[in-house]
């Protein structure tokens, strides 16, 4: 215990000295997070150098093998810079699909070779990913996508398109499943590829959403040539990496959604700094009564989420209960949205304008409600729940 102590107290102090006053505390609403890559451009000098500070001491991935740029730190350990990042409210350092989704399956699945190309850049940001997954005949059914990657000796040929892929249009990489044995049972004919966005062939196009906001775009592939080395695993056995790399998916957006962003305004604090107290509690009966319902469930959630990760981290594996907090972290979404809306009353109507900050509470609040398809519908969730978790008949 007294290891750990001093590692608290050397990273409480070096937390103090090296994140910037700037990226502490709540962002103001719209504030996008540091996605890094090729085309970031950042927000502030301070948002540039907490990236590298944290990404030098592989804190952007801290439980990753130092050999591969990570931290090496045990979970112990990580847990603790966890905490002490949340005390001072630092904001996340980066944002990444890769760190997210692809590290972990690299890390499993990849070669030595890869995991030395892709990782180290991930954990410092110079890298921006995107996923290929859902096709538009194969969104539930995902294993029913058609996108053909045709070998052609020395590189594969792939055509085909894929839907709902995030920031696709600002991503530098995709990590894609393809279709590489056409004969073969559905499942057993997909491998998973690497490959530049820039690539001649690939083309994105934003779909707007009733947000007004187009994180998603459609991607096509038209005769892209992807070369031998960017296939991770077995051909054909892709599969196998895709239902590993879905659990990961699904961890990371109920984290999101659930616990929220570092440094993400909590809606009792909004609540309070609107609102105002009566004498040390919001005037509201009605209100008070859904905002502790909603930090107790918050609460709950997160503690949920963490045993889940050491049961993972201990080699159990989270399986079936990656459904169960996705299922749960859209639904604490949505209720924290619906809560500021009830916070902002009619100027949570406002779509624009600075009054407004944007429209970022309506727009948000629109957001939330594609939580429950993206990653995976909740009924698909609750179904996985139903028989894998609660054993009930199909």
């Amino acid at each position: 215990m007294g290891n750990l102590d001093e590692f608290r107290s050397e990273t409480r102090a070096w937390l103090e000295q090296n994140c910037p006053a700037s990226m502490r505390g709540a962002a103001a609403s719209g504030t996008e997070g540091c996605w890094g890559g090729r085309k970031w451009v950042f927000a502030s000098e301070d948002q540039r150098l907490w990236l590298e500070r944290m990404a030098a001491r592989g804190w952007t991935a801290p439980q990753w093998p130092r050999a591969h740029g990570g931290g090496g730190l045990d979970k112990a350990e990580a847990r603790i810079v966890a905490e002490e990042l949340a005390r001072l409210q630092a904001r996340a350092p980066l944002e990444s699909f890769g760190i997210s989704m692809l590290g972990p399956a690299l890390l499993r699945y990849g070669s030595e070779e890869q995991k030395q190309r892709f990782l180290p850049p991930i954990v410092r940001g110079e890298i921006r990913w995107c996923q290929g997954y859902s096709e538009p005949g194969a969104g539930s059914d995902l294993a029913g996508l058609q996108t053909r990657a045709e070998d052609r000796g020395d590189h594969f040929l792939v055509n085909g398109q894929k839907v709902w892929t995030s920031y696709a249009d600002q991503a530098d990489w995709i990590f894609c499943l393809v279709r590489t044995d056409v004969e073969a049972p559905k499942h057993a004919g997909i491998s998973f590829l690497l490959f530049d966005m820039e690539t001649p062939g690939v083309s994105t196009r934003p779909i707007r959403l009733i947000s007004g906001n187009s994180p998603f775009c459609e991607t096509f592939f038209d005769n892209v040539r992807v070369p031998k080395e960017n296939l991770v695993g077995e051909p054909n056995k892709g599969w196998d990496i895709a239902k590993y790399l879905l659990t990961h998916e699904r961890e990371m957006i109920s984290g999101l959604f659930g616990v929220g962003a570092p440094g993400q305004a909590t809606p009792a604090g909004v609540a309070v700094q609107r609102i105002g107290l009566r004498d040390g509690r919001l005037a509201d009966p009605g209100l008070r009564h859904d905002l502790a319902r909603h930090s107790i469930d918050a609460e709950a959630f997160r503690l949920t989420l963490g045993r889940v990760q050491d049961e993972s981290k201990a080699g159990v594996g989270t399986g079936a209960a990656s459904s169960l907090l996705k299922y749960y972290g859209t639904e604490l979404n949505k209720q924290r949205q619906e809560l500021m809306m009830a916070i902002h009353g009619t100027d949570g109507l406002g779509w624009e304008g600075e009054r407004f900050a944007g429209g970022s509470v309506p727009r948000s609040w629109l957001r939330s409600k594609g939580n429950s398809i993206e990653g995976g519908t909740s009924e698909i969730q609750l179904n996985i729940i139903a028989r894998r978790i609660l054993g009930l008949p199909g």
